[in-house]
């Protein structure tokens, strides 16, 4: 039966508790241990069984109880602390963009005034009480948001409140992986609903076929930050689009389409009707790229601009982070699914069907191809960026001809390596260590080098001992989760009493939990059995193992090698020492981050584009045991962890090869080095040696592989450059941009003019330098009736490789000599001879204007013979 009327309850605080409902609404709280204690403290219990959420929490909690807590002087002076905090971090006016903008009167872009950044995502992970996240690609967002935070900076977050979430996970009697979707209660949940000045709840609409759909906008305040969500779960939609925000990464083509509008369009229309116009907009990954088209809509309807001209404007803010090292992983939707939903958003940018589908298609003329969501994203943004120093490698190969005839080097992606955010991760017990060491700088300048170096300071003894405590409370959760496995699977009540002694609190423990997919190969330990029972099985130097993780639904392959654990963990020489925690969330993972001795990770080299949780488990004390890809690939030394290989690259009829190689070179890092290392005791009892390289790592990845790092990174890479362009092209009515409109296109027209008519230099093809000598090259070029301002005239030279192309080249612009009349120009330019061997030069010709974002963006280059 539907109610004719609802109403909410909220729930009846003392007035001196009151604070706590402020609290509970900000996200704050999820990186400030002494709130999170403070919750604790009013109802362990509770704060336990309502997952974590102190707003349901608050709306469940007994009221003698809360009477109770308000006669505790303990209590409130602890309130009173935490809340003298809480205020103090929002009202702090000397954060990092502070100083370095001046800018303490500048509002922030919930004000709608000055310059912001907005950023969109499909998926945030803030806590684990709010399912709108599935995994890495989640958390780093809600990290960012938080870092964001702590900096000052003015961001506003976008992304869609999904009803159900990402799945559940259990997993039936044989260890298959099943999926449960249970409904996030809204209004049970950190988040407040928008309104309007007459109270009814902010909406906002997206044109879908032959329909419009509303969605509700709902808030989530994450520190300073605003995270704005979108919710199609209102009546006034029809059933099939109130699915839209369902579920997080379910359904098909059609429903993901769907979703990527809303969040994409809806996002920037509902950041309009909240009074916000930001000037830069981060797109992380390319889900939310049909952002970029919008706001180009929104400006030739505004301010009456051509596409072109709009699109110079709204490009010049865009900014767009690539997380995938293959294409498989990237959205790639059929023209026909295209023109459903945009044959009507077509005419409005003023493009043909052919145009509008070029913007996303690898090859623009194949009237077949897909279109791309990332390309679209590249296309579109003044900024592109992989997410580690290797994964910028592979996103310039994978993209290249995006650029046609630009070298793979010279390939406009930036490279920002991830980050975690220090507070979320590091365990009550580290940071407390911490505190007394390092003093309050870890968490004022987490990405402060010399903060770091004082990890020296800490005593052996402490930190060892902390980290061992860190260890037995993830043995005691592992025992509790398996023990509610068993049960929930219908084991007998021997067996769930053996869960009771799995695992043993001073064995070293390895941890591997992650996302399972095919190629991050998470059964690869597991490759000989025999050997691997001999290593766990030693008696006088035990080893064990924690698993966690989820498949997507869809992927069984992936369920199987979760069952394959399974299996291989009842086998008798393994029952008590590898263990399989389910329903992987950010609960499990700080357990085994703060827990575990080793972090190990295992995926094909070249596909995994980041990581982030080793750099967790590094900042508590864990060491890395990986494969040289993402982030390990830049951050490994001997002295600070493990490398499973050499950086060898393997091709997939070798993946079974490969897979020998490397599982065997883990079993003789555990054999040789690892084991030993870790039960290497002195007479006080302390591995000293291991202690040695837990504090390197710690030294060697704290200050760089943290959020606050990153976004300053963002901030002096993209975003201000995003925002000095933007504002320059949209001041006075878009005159420069207009302008820049119009030389692209008198450019286009002219090209086929330019003739690269000779090269040449002193010593010819062939003659011998000597390392200093300067190369003298000069070139005859003609440019029909274009000037030489408009081009860069350039030499592109470096050394040769074996097959005679240039590689690490280098570019240097040559200088106009003289004028030959009728379109005739001479330059000149000089090579340095730096390193001995084989080299070459080729000249090439580029667009050039001053507002351009970068030389390729048009894809014209004219090389020399």
């Amino acid at each position: 039966m539907r109610p004719s009327h609802t109403f909410r309850v909220i729930p009846s605080l003392p007035a001196r508790l009151e604070r706590l409902r402020g609290l509970a609404f900000n996200l704050w709280w999820t990186w400030s241990h002494e709130a999170i204690d403070l919750f604790r403290r009013l109802d362990r219990d509770l704060w336990e069984s309502t997952g974590h959420n102190p707003v349901l929490m608050l709306g469940t909690i007994r009221q003698e109880r809360l009477e109770q807590a308000v006669e505790e002087d303990g209590f409130m002076a602890h309130l009173d602390r935490v809340w003298r905090e809480f205020e103090r971090y929002l009202k702090h006016k000397g954060t990092w963009h502070d100083k370095r903008t001046g800018a303490h009167e500048e509002q922030s872009p919930a004000a709608g005034s000055g310059p912001s950044i907005a950023y969109f995502s499909l998926e945030f992970g803030l806590t684990e009480s709010l399912s709108i996240y599935a995994g890495g690609l989640g958390v780093l967002a809600g990290d960012h948001l938080k870092s964001a935070s702590d900096l000052g900076l003015p961001l506003v977050g976008v992304g869609l409140l999904y009803q159900q979430g990402y799945f559940r996970q259990y997993l039936n009697p044989d260890g298959w992986q099943q999926e449960l979707y249970p409904d996030n209660d809204f209004y049970n949940l950190p988040v407040t609903l928008e309104r309007q000045v007459s109270g009814a709840p902010l909406t906002v609409e997206v044109e879908y076929p032959g329909r419009m759909v509303k969605a509700q906008v709902w808030r989530a305040q994450v520190g300073r930050v605003p995270l704005v969500l979108l919710d199609a779960n209102i009546e006034d939609n029809q059933p099939e689009d109130r699915d839209i925000t369902d579920q997080l990464y379910g359904g098909d083509d059609d429903l993901r389409i769907r979703q990527e509008i809303l969040v994409g369009i809806g996002g920037i229309r509902a950041l309009r009707a909240l009074g916000l116009r930001p000037t830069v907009y981060h797109m992380n990954e390319g889900h939310a790229a049909f952002l970029a088209l919008e706001r180009i809509r929104m400006l030739m309807e505004e301010q009456s601009l051509s596409f072109a001209e709009a699109r110079e404007a709204a490009t010049a803010g865009n900014v767009f982070t690539t997380h995938t090292p293959v294409p498989a992983g990237i959205d790639w939707f059929a023209p026909a699914l295209m023109d459903r939903y945009f044959g009507a958003y077509y005419p409005r940018l003023g493009l043909s069907r052919y145009d509008f589908l070029a913007l996303g298609r690898m090859q623009p003329d194949d009237p077949n191809g897909y279109f791309c969501m990332a390309i679209l994203a590249i296309r579109l943004a003044n900024r592109v960026n992989g997410v580690s120093h290797l994964h910028a490698r592979v996103s310039r190969q994978m993209w290249q001809e995006v650029w046609p005839q630009v070298p793979i080097d010279e390939v406009p992606i930036l490279s920002i390596t991830n980050g975690i955010h220090p507070r979320s991760w590091i365990s009550h017990d580290m940071a407390d260590l911490y505190d007394r060491y390092l003093g309050p700088r870890w968490v004022e300048r987490p990405a402060d080098q010399l903060v770091w170096e004082q990890v020296s300071r800490i005593p052996d003894e402490e930190l060892w001992r902390t980290h061992e405590r860190r260890r037995e409370r993830l043995v005691s959760f592992s025992r509790s989760r398996l023990h509610t496995q068993l049960e929930q699977r219908g084991y007998g009540l021997a067996e769930i009493r053996q869960a009771e002694e799995v695992l043993d609190p001073e064995a070293l423990t390895i941890g591997f939990s992650r996302r399972f997919a095919t190629y991050k190969r998470n059964t690869l330990l597991l490759r000989d059995p025999d050997r691997l029972a001999r290593i766990l099985g030693n008696k006088d130097y035990p080893v064990q193992i924690i698993y966690a993780g989820k498949a997507h639904p869809k992927d069984n392959p992936s369920k199987e090698l979760i069952r394959q654990i399974i299996h291989l963990a009842r086998r008798p020489e393994f029952r008590n020492r590898i263990v399989f925690v389910e329903d992987y969330d950010m609960v499990v993972a700080r357990y085994l981050v703060q827990g575990v001795d080793v972090w190990l990770n295992t995926p094909r080299r070249l596909q995994e584009a980041s990581g982030t949780s080793g750099m967790k488990a590094t900042a508590n004390g864990a060491l890395n045991l990986s494969i040289l890809d993402g982030w390990w690939d830049e951050a490994y030394t001997p002295e600070n962890g493990w490398a499973i290989g050499h950086g060898e690259e393997y091709s997939e009829d070798q993946y079974g090869y490969q897979d020998t190689v490397e599982s065997n070179a883990i079993y003789d890092l555990l054999e040789k080095e690892i084991i030993p290392l870790f039960y290497e005791r002195g007479r006080d009892g302390l591995p000293r040696g291991w202690i040695a390289k837990m504090k390197a790592a710690m030294r060697a990845h704290a200050a760089v592989y943290n959020t606050n790092r990153m976004v300053l990174e963002y901030f002096e890479q993209c975003y201000r450059p995003s925002l000095e362009r933007s504002q320059r092209l949209m001041a006075a009515n878009q005159e420069r941009a207009r302008n820049l409109a119009a030389w692209k296109a008198s450019l286009r027209e002219q090209w086929k003019q330019i003739r690269i008519e000779r090269v040449w230099a002193e010593a010819g093809d062939g003659q011998e330098l000597k390392v200093g000598d300067q190369l003298q090259v000069q070139a005859q070029v003609s440019l029909g009736t274009l000037k030489p301002t408009d081009v860069a005239v350039e030499l592109y030279y470096g050394p040769l490789n074996a097959e005679g192309l240039i590689v690490q080249g280098q570019s240097m612009s040559m200088l106009i000599a003289q004028s030959k009349g009728s379109g005739s120009y001479s330059f000149a330019g000089a090579i340095t001879c730096r390193t001995s061997g084989r080299h070459g030069y080729a000249l090439r010709i580029l667009p050039s204007h001053e507002d351009q974002g970068n030389p390729f963006e048009m894809g014209l280059v004219l090389w020399g013979a």
